[in-house]
């Protein structure tokens, strides 16, 4: 019999093999169709390298119709979104070291009769700085407004005082990363990425690994109940996530000089919590996968959205609102506050715990299905 060295039929039969096996693979089809559009959609319409209407708190000492030209103007520049006004500025500094404002803006109690009086009042601006990348933008075109808002509304000497310099002083202040460094916000941020990434991951080829071994099985004729199974697969983990955070906390202090302001005892509260709430996740997607492979692309797919929908690239308040909501939904997105707030802006227990409580939650959740999956595989 001779031999054919290539035969489209026996070609042909492949190709319809796999495509036909391809169908069978849900999880797998899904993947190829879900993290292109994903990808799509974050960088087309969620990611945002100029965030703007950022919420800002007004400490109001006047009020005169200047001062509401002024912050008009400043409005009008898209960069800030005014949702707080107090004339308490420990209130509006709580929020700023809480993360619920990016901005503060404190008008004097003399402004105006500073201004009258051609004196040039100062107007202080200051910015959450922990994240560089929200700020810049906004102080330039800040910048800016104080050189023309007041043209329209100064008249006679006013006016000739404000022609030879701009009328009013704008004093910035970084807090939190006065040197405006880009470090202080990525360096903390890497160890969410890096717990979640690893963590999620290896958690979420155990059940998976063992199916495909063929000792489930066995796992299954143990007499252990569902919790008993969730926690003897995540626990050992623990430590390895513990040596993870310790060289990255090490680095952090060694090499790029990142002060800690805040208390390690509960930083290190909250990175347990953290570590957990990713194990959990990780041994729900096992429960789900059948086989490694799938395991892994959940994996990647849960991975990619923590990263860019979290507020560790692009600032948070900047994304749509859209983008927000599912932001919300991912635990990095709660640690990455949480740890640059104790860290770099030495927030305590009081002002973490608004990010505290939503993982919590996730932690309930994914435990929760975690073991309802378990369950219907046992049936």
């Amino acid at each position: 019999m001779i031999k054919v060295p290539f035969a489209w039929m026996r070609l042909r039969g492949l190709i319809e093999k796999e495509f036909i096996q391809l169908k069978r693979d849900r999880m797998t089809f899904a993947m190829l169709i879900g993290i292109p559009f994903m990808q799509l959609m974050l960088f087309g319409y969620a990611i945002n390298a100029d965030p703007k209407q950022l919420p800002t708190a007004i400490v109001r000492g006047d009020d005169s119709q200047f001062v509401r030209t002024f912050l008009k103007s400043l409005e009008n520049t898209g960069y800030f979104k005014f949702t707080v006004e107090t004339r308490d500025y420990d209130e509006a500094a709580a929020l700023m070291k809480s993360g619920a404002v990016q901005y503060i803006v404190t008008i004097p109690e003399d402004f105006t009769r500073l201004l009258v009086r051609g004196e040039r009042p100062q107007i202080l601006l200051e910015v959450d700085a922990t994240d560089p990348i929200a700020s810049s933008g906004a102080m330039s075109a800040a910048l800016q407004v104080v050189n023309r808002a007041l043209d329209h509304d100064l008249k006679g000497v006013m006016a000739a005082n404000g022609a030879r310099a701009p009328p009013v002083e704008l004093v910035m202040h970084r807090k939190f990363n006065p040197e405006n460094l880009t470090h202080y916000n990525t360096v903390p941020g890497l160890i969410g990425v890096i717990l979640t990434m690893t963590l999620v991951m290896i958690t979420s080829l155990s059940l998976a690994r063992e199916r495909e071994r063929g000792t489930l099985e066995n796992l299954y004729a143990m007499p252990l109940k569902p919790s008993e199974v969730m926690l003897g697969k995540i626990i050992p983990f623990v430590a390895g996530a513990a040596i993870q955070v310790t060289i990255v906390l090490a680095a952090a202090r060694i090499l790029f000089e990142i002060p800690m302001f805040g208390s390690f005892l509960l930083l290190s509260a909250a990175l347990v919590l953290f570590i957990v709430v990713n194990l959990a996740i990780g041994f729900t997607f096992s429960t789900i996968a059948t086989t490694q492979l799938q395991a892994m692309q959940m994996s990647m797919f849960f991975f990619l959205p923590s990263i860019l929908l979290s507020g560790f690239v692009f600032p948070f308040l900047g994304m749509p609102q859209w983008a927000q909501v599912f932001g919300s939904m991912l635990p990095m997105t709660y640690f990455l506050r949480i740890i640059r707030g104790i860290m770099l802006k030495g927030a305590e227990f009081p002002e973490i715990w608004p990010h505290i409580w939503p993982l919590l939650v996730i932690l309930a959740a994914a435990t929760f299905v975690a073991m309802k999956r378990y369950k219907a595989t046992l049936d």
